[in-house]
């Protein structure tokens, strides 16, 4: 099962370890240093087989290429998944353990891969993974990193959501647009403040009920069960959990005039983007939008930016997708394929200069 799907995948190297002392599975995936390091988060999860954490390392690296790329940041594209039996309890000895197992297969690639959080991961896990190697960002303030990176993320979705809003409806004025925040973690959850400063009409989901009932009475919003957000009458779709959401069974199911939110490989197939247009849904593609994580965490850490740098490239995230939206327009291709044609611009570019 790993070799057929490595056959089918166009990366550089994967690292796969059986750790035995914790029972974990550590994949990390190297998908591209064409520009610069291969960067991208950690993502601890139970899996129900090796094979379909092994798959995941493979898409998200991939699409973490495109994501560095698009950005124009000088850093390829990785991945890394530890596929636990059951995922340790924050602060827990096992989790310490296993954290500072993994960081020593990242040291051992001696900065081909460089780490961040993602899934069941935060700066305290990076501080940890920071204790054993120096390739990881992302580490708490205290420990020299730049924290969360969630918050930029927000921002630069929030950006998207009105370069999106300018495209379809004329306007990025959000006053009165009606948003679905689908996902209340640490990007919808600062996603929907966002939205509510702008005074957009907002309905929020998420399979934690509790934490819907808290964001939805924090910002005023009405709650849509998971099982009808995709239906859900709306100005803007925002996926803020995990993909694929859109697919050839839940497009049909789409009553929105626009898709923009933060979730990771949203679309199910390529194929699945050319339903949305087909549907008359402008589509802003996840890697795109959802690229001020690795904005924040380069930003800061790698490159110095200060406060009024960083701002303005979250911002530029917008202007980043009017330009895919236009050439979309204009060579009739959809936003993904225009979205895919940047990125491998800025892959050739960056082979000429080798």
């Amino acid at each position: 099962m790993f070799e057929d799907l490595l056959r089918g995948w166009d990366g550089e190297e994967v690292v796969t370890r059986f750790d035995e002392p914790t029972g974990a599975w550590m994949f990390v995936g190297v998908h591209s240093t064409i520009l610069g390091p291969a960067m991208g988060g950690t993502r601890l999860k139970a899996y129900a087989a090796p094979e379909d954490a092994f798959a995941d390392v493979l898409r998200l690296s991939s699409a973490m290429t495109s994501k560095q790329a698009a950005a124009d940041l000088p850093y390829g594209g990785g991945k890394a998944v530890l596929a636990v039996p059951s995922v340790p309890d924050r602060g827990s000895r096992e989790r310490r353990e296993l954290l500072l197992r993994y960081a020593g297969l990242v040291d051992s690639l001696h900065g081909t891969y460089v780490t961040a959080a993602d899934m069941n991961t935060g700066p305290p896990d990076m501080d940890v993974i920071g204790e054993r190697t120096p390739h990881v960002l992302g580490r708490s303030r205290e420990r020299g990193g730049s924290g969360d990176p969630g918050g930029g993320t927000a921002i630069g979705v929030f950006h998207g959501i009105r370069a999106t809003c300018l495209r379809a409806f004329g306007s990025p004025d959000l006053d009165g647009r009606s948003v679905l925040v689908q996902g209340a973690g640490s990007v919808g959850g600062r996603l929907l403040d966002l939205l509510r400063g702008e005074r957009a009409m907002l309905s929020v989901s998420d399979v934690d009920a509790e934490r819907a009932h808290a964001a939805a009475e924090r910002v005023g919003a009405a709650i849509v069960g998971p099982a009808d957000a995709i239906g859900a009458e709306v100005d803007v779709f925002a996926p803020c959990a995990t993909g694929p959401v859109l697919t050839a069974e839940t497009i049909p199911r789409l009553r929105c005039r626009a898709v923009a939110g933060a979730a990771n490989n949203q679309l199910g197939s390529d194929a699945d983007a050319a339903l949305l247009t087909e549907r008359g849904i402008l589509y802003a593609p996840d890697y795109v939008i959802n690229a001020g994580g690795v904005i924040h965490l380069a930003g800061y850490e790698t490159l110095g930016w200060d406060d009024a740098a960083m701002a303005a490239r979250l911002a530029g995230i917008g202007g980043t997708l009017a330009a895919v939206f236009a050439e979309a327009d204009r060579d009739g291709v959809t936003t993904a394929e225009a979205a895919d044609r940047l990125a491998r611009a800025r892959l050739d570019a960056g082979r000429a200069r080798d």
